[in-house]
């Protein structure tokens, strides 16, 4: 097992929104960064082939609970980011304050710098505003939600990058871990981890599996970024065996239904506009999914009928704030049960938009099967690791969703980056 030279500064484990944020504020600040991504780096080309790649390949990017709900993740260079809909939703600040986490400074300092603000009217499809004028019909406080894209790149009939976006209208965290590449940082993909190297008490390096072979990395800073699935297991295996219990996973489902009078194109951008309606504990979301993915769900209810609708089918999206429970196996199998509170607020949800897309003008309304997304509270502060990341090992540090201590049931893309700027801030700091 040949060890790679010690020549770095500081390894990153992930190249999600916390990790690539964590490399690429280090590499501006002149520190040698190695970063380690079991996906692949191939050039982003939008094709439903890479994307099923990238998020569906069951045991790897889909799986599934006992339930046979399937739970997924982005595995490439940006994590999941890549594949997501560059929605960046409210970061929930009173609750990290109360763990002694303040990352007011950082956000405001990330909405200068990201491309964060609602659509412009011209890019709020036709699925997308038929939805959010029925819905304030009715009575909903249905708005345009905040993006993380940069809207002048747009022009009209580019197609929306659900499996990867070529044209980098949509942001995501790829764009940081290649400006890290850019500054110096090294970029090794196909790098599986596997656990991290300690002395004593103090953590060294880590190993990892590449082309079925094993091999060593050494750093005085270690950052694990593998995500709420991943670090766990990571962590498990270095010995802190408290990791991957009473966790979240944000339950979802579609609603769909068929109009005769929209032709939905492949531009449209999926939430574009939506409520979060806070008490009753989940949100609603215009979800305007490509051919694949509309086919594949459709047919997983039975509906094979509509499996080639996507262009005259309006959806919302109902995402539910779940409960903390459960447990990861060491290699990584979820173990969590949906329960009776989180299939109320679903199927809650489920009535309420059905009503809208009623209103709507949609027939051959139906629900998908169960998902999952945004896996977390894995590793919490505050449990597994203090204000400032840091595990029980010395210079081992957390920075994904795995380390946000309570279910908010939000997407967590702009918490995590601002996460990431903090965190690389207390290790320029520890290193000066």
């Amino acid at each position: 097992m040949k060890p790679l030279p010690r020549e770095v500064d500081a390894i990153v484990v992930g190249t999600g929104p916390g990790g690539a944020t964590v490399a690429r504020e280090l590499t501006k600040n002149h520190q040698r960064v190695l970063m380690l991504e079991w996906g692949e780096d191939a050039p982003l080309t939008g094709g439903a082939l890479q994307g099923i790649k990238s998020l569906l390949v069951p045991g790897r990017s889909l799986l599934f609970t006992p339930q046979f709900l399937g739970l997924v993740r982005g595995i490439t260079t940006g994590g999941s980011s890549v594949l997501n809909y560059a929605t960046a939703f409210p970061v929930p600040f009173d609750m990290l304050a109360s763990y002694g986490v303040d990352i007011r400074q950082e956000v405001k300092a990330l909405r200068e710098e990201l491309p964060v603000a609602p659509l412009k009217d011209e890019m709020v499809g036709p699925m997308s505003r038929r939805i959010m004028e029925c819905a304030r019909d009715l009575g909903y406080d249905w708005q345009k939600l905040d993006k993380l894209m940069y809207q002048d790149r747009w022009t009209p009939g580019t197609p929306f990058g659900h499996y990867g976006d070529p044209h980098e209208v949509k942001w995501s965290a790829r764009m940081f871990a290649h400006q890290a590449v850019a500054k110096g940082a090294r970029l090794i993909n196909g790098a599986r981890v596997t656990r991290v190297l300690l002395d004593g008490r103090r953590a060294v390096g880590v190993e990892f599996v590449r082309k079925g072979e094993k091999k060593r990395a050494f750093a005085p800073r270690i950052v694990l970024s593998a995500g709420g699935i991943g670090t766990p297991v990571i962590l498990r295996a270095s010995g802190i065996e408290g990791a991957g219990f009473d966790f979240f996973f944000d339950p979802l489902i579609g609603v769909r239904g068929t109009v005769r009078d929209i032709d939905v194109p492949t531009s449209e951008i999926p939430m574009s506009a939506g409520v979060h309606l806070a008490d009753e504990g989940y949100m609603m979301t215009d979800m305007a999914h490509p051919f694949f993915t509309t086919a594949l769900f459709a047919a997983g209810v039975l509906r094979f009928d509509q499996m080639g609708a996507r262009r005259r089918t309006l959806q919302i999206m109902v995402k539910a704030k779940d409960e903390l429970g459960g447990r990861l196996t060491n290699r990584g199998g979820v173990r969590k049960m949906l329960g009776k509170a989180e299939k109320s607020k679903l199927q809650r949800g489920y009535e309420r938009a059905r009503a809208i897309l009623k209103r709507a003008g949609a027939r051959e309304i139906f629900r998908t099967q169960y998902l999952a997304a945004h896996p977390g509270g894995t590793v919490k502060i505050g449990d597994l690791v203090d204000s400032n990341l840091m595990t029980a090992y010395d210079d081992l540090f957390v920075c994904d969703c795995s380390v946000i201590p309570e279910a908010w049931g939000m997407p967590p893309s702009m918490t995590l980056i601002a996460l990431g700027k903090r965190l690389a801030t207390h290790l320029l700091r520890k290193s000066a």
